[in-house]
């Protein structure tokens, strides 16, 4: 498409292409700077819009817009949904032929495309960089967008040695925009993806990282596959969604237990063949309430919108992985949770794969900081999303959508002990770590506490009121709230910081969670049943849906490419009499409107 000169082509294109009315957050700021030509690193949750960035801009300047994205999933999905819309976009990867890769090629080359998603490998290949080099040389590279930024990072679990590499962008595109984005990272990632992509001057738009759809909830294991039958049960029943384990082993035998308990689970791993993979994520994407089993090999680049839930029978490998993928829970907006069943042992196991990684000292440090990052979430009397946005350096008030605000939990006062756990630290010289502080507290004589001269401490023996695992619980905690620090390079010495003075001049209280005898189920009433009128709005929701899947069907996408769930229910409530009533609908842009405004108002009218 040619470039429009006024102002309010952004706009014309957002509603009438896409369906929306106006911009979510700073999109239009983004859309605005990419217009004019200037570098951005865009920060954006999960359902935010961060593609919009882009693709408007993309399909407003003059050639093609370029996409570098790590998944064929999420290139699929994306140029299905474009097309769907009237845009000419196109993805080269490795699933294609090689007739269908030249045919695209010559596509892109004679001007026919609006956006091009293409894989890292593949862009870094000397046959695409110079057929790139030809259309810069034309003045027809719109944009470059690097989705998924943060695998530029070395530190992550989603790391893509080749994303290191498009570094090379600048160098061979100086003129052409370019726009990293990512839903994850903290203010640490941030600046290693702008200085390996170097974008050291790019303009930064950060947005809230709150996702407040989401409802948090986490649970002490007590037979966890029951915990988890229970939720999917009584919360979740009808509902899609994604159930994350830590092993393959794990993921086969609670797939296989769920469907022996009539749940539609489909497992998930890197373990299973190629073809296996691609059937089970094909049924997650286009058919309802599949619950996906899986390891972390499934999710990034997963953009079905109606995820009603995502749940963890592990510990994830850290607050940033936790955040990652309980963000594909709720993309559309509408009610969505996060489930998380964990125990001590969790712990234990993560810090044992930190220690026995091939990984560098720094990496472990920074591993084993961001897993009491989140340790310390599971642990907090407080409201979890408070927890959760701290850690990416954004300050919020209680929520009230999470367990510990809806149900608050029942606390000890545990001033008196972290006192004594303090102290016990400063008169053995911060120079120990956990186990052996807590020998000293409890007056246990180790060959250890011995050879030290700790057994003559005026802190020996001080705890011996507590047991070892509530003292571990209350070192968690100290860590958490900042009033602790470790010294990962001095056999993970506990250090302490200015925040736990308070705490010791008797300024300041200490509050710890009682662990629950069995898993509290009481909690506010379920959020997620459909937001929309009983009676004739919910018959007419339903045969919505089930239109839906039959043009899907017959379309070969899947069904929130013809429409999601959030606009469906708008339809529903709104009972729109006419095409323009119609057209105002979020989701309804031109084309989708012409192509099946006459059977959506059928529906409506239809339906008494």
């Amino acid at each position: 498409m040619t470039p429009s000169t006024t102002a309010s082509a952004p706009l014309h294109t957002l509603e009438h292409v896409f369906g929306y009315t106006a911009f979510r957050g700073p999109q239009g700021e983004v859309v605005e700077h990419m217009m004019g030509g200037g570098d951005a690193l865009v920060l954006m949750p999960t359902g935010g819009g961060k593609s919009l960035c882009y693709q408007i801009p993309a399909i407003l300047r003059d050639g093609t817009g370029l996409v570098v994205s790590p998944l064929i999933a999420l290139m699929h999905d994306q140029v299905s949904a474009l097309r769907e819309l009237g845009v000419s976009a196109a993805y080269l990867n490795s699933s294609l032929s090689f007739e269908a890769a030249q045919q695209i090629e010559a596509d892109l080359l004679a001007g026919r495309l609006d956006l091009l998603y293409v894989a890292p490998e593949r862009l870094l290949t000397a046959r695409m960089l110079q057929t790139l080099d030809r259309l810069y040389a034309q003045r027809r590279l719109a944009l470059i967008a690097i989705d998924e930024a943060h695998c530029v990072s070395q530190w992550g679990h989603d790391f893509r040695p080749e994303y290191l590499q498009l570094s090379v962008l600048q160098t061979h595109f100086p003129s052409v925009p370019r726009i990293a984005l990512t839903a994850t990272a903290d203010p640490e990632t941030q600046e290693e993806i702008a200085r390996r992509l170097h974008l050291d001057n790019a303009r930064r738009f950060i947005s809230s990282f709150d996702r407040p759809n989401i409802r948090y909830r986490i649970v002490t294991k007590d037979n966890p596959r029951a915990q988890l039958l229970s939720f999917l049960r009584e919360d979740q029943q009808g509902n899609a969604g994604i159930v994350y384990c830590l092993s393959r082993r794990k993921v086969e035998q609670t797939a296989e237990w769920l469907q022996s308990h009539g749940i539609k689970a489909l497992p998930y791993h890197a373990g299973l063949t190629t073809e296996l993979r691609a059937a089970h994520q094909d049924r997650f994407l286009r058919e309802d309430a599949i619950v996906m089993v899986a390891t972390i090999a499934f999710g990034m680049g997963i953009d079905k919108p109606d995820v009603r839930f995502v749940a963890h029978l592990d510990l994830p490998r850290s607050i940033e992985s936790y955040y990652q993928e309980t963000g594909r829970a709720g993309r559309d907006g509408l009610p969505a949770e996060a489930w998380m069943a964990w125990g001590a042992q969790d712990v234990v196991l993560q810090r044992r794969m930190i220690d026995e990684s091939e990984g560098a000292e720094e990496f472990k440090r920074r591993a084993r900081t961001r897993l009491d990052a989140l340790v310390g979430l599971t642990e907090t009397t407080g409201c979890r999303r408070t927890h959760l946005l701290a850690h990416f350096g954004e300050a919020i008030p209680a929520c009230g959508n999470c367990d510990n605000c809806l149900d608050p939990p029942q606390t000890w006062d545990g001033t008196e002990a972290a006192r004594k756990a303090l102290s016990a630290i400063y008169r053995t010289g911060q120079r120990f770590g956990a186990g052996h502080v807590i020998d000293v507290l409890r007056g246990e004589i180790s060959d250890k506490v011995r050879d030290w001269g700790h057994d003559q401490v005026s802190t020996f023996g001080i705890g011996t009121e507590l047991d070892e695992k509530t003292w571990r619980t209350l070192f968690r905690q100290l860590v958490a709230r900042g009033m602790l620090t470790i010294d990962h390079d001095r056999h993970n010495a506990l250090l302490l910081t200015d925040l736990a003075r308070p705490l010791l001049r008797g300024e300041a209280e200490f509050t710890l969670r009682v662990p629950p005898a069995k898993a509290n189920r009481r909690h506010a009433t379920r959020r997620n049943a459909p937001d929309i009128p009983g009676g004739v709005a919910l018959t007419l929701f339903d045969r919505l849906r089930e239109w839906r899947s039959r043009l899907a069907a017959t379309r070969n996408v899947a069904p929130y490419i013809i429409a999601n769930d959030a606009t469906l229910r708008e339809i529903a409530i709104t009972r729109p009499a006419n095409t323009t009533e119609l057209a105002s609908i979020t989701g309804i842009g031109d084309r989708k409107l012409a192509a099946y405004g006459a059977d959506i108002l059928e529906l409506v009218n239809a339906t008494v």
